[in-house]
């Protein structure tokens, strides 16, 4: 199952409660002083060449028989295949920006089988480079660069819209905003979907966290799930945060339970903090988690 790599596992249930969660809107991600220009487009090139494999290597697997056996709409490859000459196109622009110091293709495992679980992953991925475009902007000091990334931004914006509306069939959005992510928390969403890299590769001065899963499979907003990531080297009260949109919910973690908030929809992405109202790199002790709650055109889960 696709979430399990991201963290979050298919169907068993959960039980309601009634836990208490707190509310901070309108984040601010981490200055990091050791970033420059260079590493930011570097990193963004990093995704894109990610996302570049992705596609070139399930559109040349999969013909247009594979998709409409697969029960996907007739015109799904042929904007698919757009969206790989897209991504081509920001790997290109972003290669020729940096030029000697552009880092290099990696080697990837995607987790899909068919067309099906092709597109569903890909609704997963350009979800994340919409939160990494969006996060990574108040990092760019170049007005010209901000002004490419914008570009590219809303690019990805309309490839998730697409893929999650016309082809997957559930809302093109989750709310009034996206989700703004931080460097190491975009990074740890993409880690392991990467195998090896070149060595001559520059260092992107990011980490991964420790894995976070959700083990209750298909949980629902207002249900209790069962958590599952190392806290041996932590004491303490732990809690769940909860991204949606511009805000975070935090949910204090018992016995690696915890409630979710029954007010989320769409695409909500979740770590594991030591604070009950933050989310910086020295807090965040596992993470992140994808969870998608779809919903119909009045509003209701699907």
């Amino acid at each position: 199952m696709l979430f399990g790599i991201l963290g979050f596992d298919p169907p068993r249930g959960g039980l309601a409660s009634n836990t208490a969660y707190g509310v901070r809107a309108a984040p601010k991600l981490e200055r990091r002083a050791d970033l420059d220009d260079v590493a930011v487009l570097n990193f963004a090139l990093t995704l894109e060449h990610l996302e570049n494999a992705f596609y070139s290597d399930a559109l040349a697997k999969f013909d247009q028989k594979a998709f409409t056996d697969a029960g996907l709409p007739p015109f799904a490859r042929g904007r698919f295949v757009e969206v790989s000459e897209h991504e081509k196109a920001h790997v290109q622009l972003l290669s020729d920006a940096l030029g000697d110091a552009a880092t290099k293709p990696c080697t990837y495992n995607f987790p899909y089988s068919d067309p099906k679980s092709f597109a569903a992953l890909s609704q997963i991925l350009e979800g994340v480079g919409v939160s990494a475009y969006t996060g990574a902007a108040s990092f760019i000091e170049n007005k010209d660069y901000l002004t490419v990334a914008a570009s590219i931004l809303s690019t990805e914006a309309r490839h998730a819209a697409y893929v999650q509306s016309a082809v997957n069939k559930f809302a093109g959005w989750s709310g009034a905003f996206d989700i703004p992510l931080g460097l190491n928390e975009i990074f740890s969403l993409a880690a392991p979907f990467i195998t090896s890299c070149p060595d001559s590769n520059p260092n992107l001065r990011v980490k991964a966290f420790p894995t976070l899963t959700v083990v209750t499979p298909n949980p629902k907003p207002g249900s209790k799930a069962t958590l599952k990531f190392d806290s041996s080297s932590d004491s303490g009260d732990l809690y769940m945060a909860f991204f949606t949109g511009l805000s975070k919910k935090f949910v204090k973690i018992e016995n690696k339970e915890v409630t979710i908030p029954s007010d989320l929809l769409g695409t909500v992405y979740g770590v594991i903090s030591k604070s009950a109202n933050s989310t910086t790199d020295d807090n965040v002790v596992a993470g992140v988690a994808v969870l998608q709650f779809n919903f119909d055109s009045r509003g209701h889960l699907v």
